[in-house]
C-alpha cells in the first residue's frame, strides 16, 4: 500500500516536469515506487515522512548541504533573526561586506568576492567572469559542474563527453548549437589530456576542475594544471561546491597547497540555505563590473546570515575533523561487513563523503535492493553517505548494525542468483533519464 508520500509523487510527476527541481531528489534515483519522497519535518539527521515514519539520514543529507544537521538550532536563530528584521530592503544588508571579509580572510590569495544563491549558477558567474578576464571562448573542465549552457554545450560535440563527469546521459537539448565545440572535457588524473587540448586549441582561456570528489589527486595533478593554466594565461577555477568546508574550513585546495585564480563554493557554506561564493583575485574579479552580472535575490539576507553562522561554527566546533572521523568509520565498517560477507564492494570517496558500489554486474540492482532493505529498517540509505555533524557514534552503529544484516540479504541473493526476485518495485535510475 502506497504511503501519502509516495502518492503525492505521482500526483506531482504529472503537473512538474521531471517531477520536482532537482534529478538528485528523484524517488526513482533511491527507490522507485517506495521512496517516501517528501517530509514534513527534518531535524539533526533524522526525517520524518509525511506518514509520520521517522528515519535516519545515512545519505545524501539535503544533496550535501547540511554538513551541521538538518535545522541546526544556531544557524535557524541567526535565520530567524534576520527575518524578523527584515530579509529585503532597498537598502543593503551588511551581512554582506560581513561574509565578504570573512572570505577573504580564509583565502589571503584572493581578493574579491560575488554571490549567488546556487551552485550552478555560481559556476555560470565564475566561467563569465574568466571568459570576460581573458577574452577566450573556450572551456576545459573536469568534473561535474551544473546544468547551464557553457557545461552542457560539452555535449554538443559527442553525448557522452559527459558521461565520465559523474551523470551519464545528459542531453543538450536547447544549449544552442553555436556553443559546439566551446567546452572541452578531460579525465580526472589524466594531465596528458589536458595537455592535449591545449596544443589544439590555442584559444583556450577558463580551465574549470573539481579539486577532488572520488578520488585523491594523483602525481601533483593540480600543480601541474595550474602549471598549464599559467603558461597559456587561462583562469584557473576550483569549483569547490562539492569538496569545499568538509576537509577544512573553507577549500579543499589548500591541503593540496594549490590555489586558484576563483574558488566557487555553495552547498555546505550555509546548511540548507541558498547560498553561494565566487572567491577570486582582485583584477580577475574586478572584471565583473564591465560584465552584466546582476540578481535581485544575490542581495536578500537569509543566505549570508547562515553562511556567517555555519562557517563560525565550523571553525568553532572543528566540524571538518567530526566530518572525517564520521565518514573513516563508515568506510571501515563497509569493508568489514563486506568482508564477513565476502561481497565485493569498491569503496571511493573523501572521507566526508564516502560512497561505494557492488562490484557485480547487477550492480544497479544490488543497491536498490540495498536501499529498500534499509529503509525497511528505518534508514534513507543509498550507495553514499553525506557525512554531518549531527551523525554520532550511536547513529552509525545503528547503521553498520542493519547494513551487515542487508549485506547478509545481498550475499544471499547473489548466490542464488534471485535478486530481482527480492525487489519490490523497479530497479533505481542512474544518470539522466527522463520519467515518462
Amino acid at each position: 500500500m502506497k504511503g501519502k508520500g509516495q502518492k503525492l509523487w505521482n500526483r506531482a510527476k504529472k503537473i512538474i516536469p521531471g517531477g520536482n527541481q532537482l534529478l538528485s531528489k528523484r524517488s526513482e534515483r533511491f527507490l522507485p515506487d517506495q521512496w517516501p519522497a517528501y517530509y514534513k519535518k527534518a531535524k539533526g539527521c533524522e526525517i520524518w515522512d509525511l506518514d509520520g515514519n521517522k528515519y535516519i539520514d545515512m545519505s545524501i543529507m539535503g544533496v550535501s548541504s547540511c554538513i551541521l544537521g538538518y535545522a541546526d538550532n544556531d544557524v535557524n536563530e541567526a535565520v530567524k533573526n534576520v527575518i524578523d528584521n527584515g530579509s529585503m530592503s532597498t537598502l543593503n544588508s551588511p551581512e554582506g561586506v560581513e561574509l565578504t571579509e570573512l572570505l577573504l580572510k580564509l583565502h589571503p590569495w584572493a581578493g574579491m568576492v560575488r554571490f549567488a544563491r546556487t551552485g550552478g549558477e555560481s559556476m555560470a558567474v565564475a566561467v563569465r567572469i574568466a571568459r570576460a578576464y581573458t577574452r577566450k571562448d573556450k572551456v576545459a573542465f573536469c568534473g561535474y559542474h551544473g546544468w547551464h549552457d557553457w557545461y552542457l554545450a560539452a555535449n554538443l560535440d559527442d553525448n557522452k563527453n559527459l558521461d565520465g563527469q559523474l551523470l551519464p546521459g545528459l542531453e543538450p537539448l536547447g544549449v544552442p548549437r553555436c556553443l559546439k565545440g566551446t567546452a572541452i572535457p578531460f579525465t580526472y588524473n589524466k594531465i596528458d589530456e589536458l595537455k592535449s587540448i591545449v596544443s589544439k586549441n590555442n584559444d583556450i582561456g577558463v580551465i574549470v576542475v573539481e579539486p577532488v570528489r572520488h578520488y585523491e589527486p594523483e602525481d601533483n595533478f593540480l600543480g601541474k594544471i595550474k602549471d598549464i593554466a599559467e603558461d597559456i594565461n587561462a583562469v584557473l577555477i576550483f569549483d569547490e561546491i562539492t569538496s569545499g568546508w568538509r576537509m577544512n574550513v573553507g577549500g579543499v585546495h589548500e591541503l593540496y597547497n594549490v590555489y586558484p585564480d576563483i574558488a566557487v563554493y555553495a552547498k555546505a557554506m550555509s546548511n540548507g540555505f541558498p547560498m553561494a561564493a565566487i572567491v577570486g583575485k582582485e583584477k580577475i574579479m574586478d572584471v565583473a563590473q564591465d560584465s552584466f552580472i546582476s540578481s535581485t535575490y544575490w542581495t536578500e539576507r537569509i543566505g549570508p546570515a547562515a553562511a556567517i553562522t555555519t562557517i563560525n561554527k565550523l571553525k568553532k566546533k572543528n566540524v571538518p575533523s567530526h566530518l572525517i572521523k564520521t565518514g573513516n568509520s563508515i568506510k571501515k565498517g563497509w569493508k568489514k561487513l563486506a568482508d564477513s560477507h565476502n561481497l565485493r564492494i569498491k569503496i571511493i570517496g573523501i572521507p566526508p563523503l564516502p560512497a561505494f558500489v557492488f562490484d557485480y554486474k547487477d550492480s544497479q540492482a544490488l543497491i536498490t535492493l540495498f536501499t529498500q532493505e534499509m529503509l525497511k529498517r528505518g534508514f534513507l540509505a543509498s550507495g553514499g553517505v553525506s557525512c554531518s555533524y549531527s551523525h554520532k557514534e550511536e547513529h552509525i552503529k545503528k547503521y553498520l548494525d542493519s547494513v551487515d544484516e542487508v549485506f547478509g540479504i545481498i550475499k544471499k541473493a547473489v548466490k542464488n542468483n534471485n535478486i530481482r526476485n527480492l525487489l519490490k518495485g523497479p530497479i533505481a535510475h542512474a544518470g539522466f533519464k527522463r520519467l515518462t
